[in-house]
């Protein structure tokens, strides 16, 4: 019964003890104060969806990797696109065949990596990297 925590905690231990993040956030990233500007770099983890299987269940995630854009700055954009880009590359492999890769937490298919610039408020830039992962059902029927 601890699929979620499990799933959601493992990828925040991992997202923290990276250097190139200051917060961690999860949920609806619209209840993430997004204006200020000392929570950058942001890591925010959403689950989309679960389908609950009879033995597994698979967890559709979604990471946004993000940062601010200074515009005093020649190409801080191509700049903050491009290290966020290789955060979420560097998770993807780490759960693909590094120290996330489990038995417990399988995923399903290669993340795919979206990036944006333009969907907040503020000059915030990033990707959004999606993936499915599989985990055991542990509730019992009894």
């Amino acid at each position: 019964m601890n699929g979620y925590f499990y799933v959601v905690n493992t990828l925040k231990d991992y997202l923290k003890a990276t250097p190139f993040v200051n917060t961690i956030t999860i949920g609806d990233i619209f209840a993430v104060d997004l204006t200020k500007q000392t929570i950058f770099p942001l890591n925010h983890i959403i689950v989309n969806t679960a389908t609950l299987g009879e033995v597994t269940m698979t967890m559709n995630i979604s990471i946004l990797f993000m940062d601010l854009v200074d515009d005093s700055k020649a190409d801080n954009e191509q700049d903050v696109l491009n290290s966020t880009l290789a955060q979420a590359q560097r998770l993807s492999t780490e759960l693909m065949r590094g120290s996330l890769y489990s038995s417990q937490v399988v995923v399903m298919s290669e993340p795919t990596a979206e990036p944006f610039t333009d969907r907040f408020e503020n000059k915030i830039a990033g990707w959004t990297l999606t993936f499915d992962v599989i985990v055991p059902n542990d509730m019992s029927i009894c």
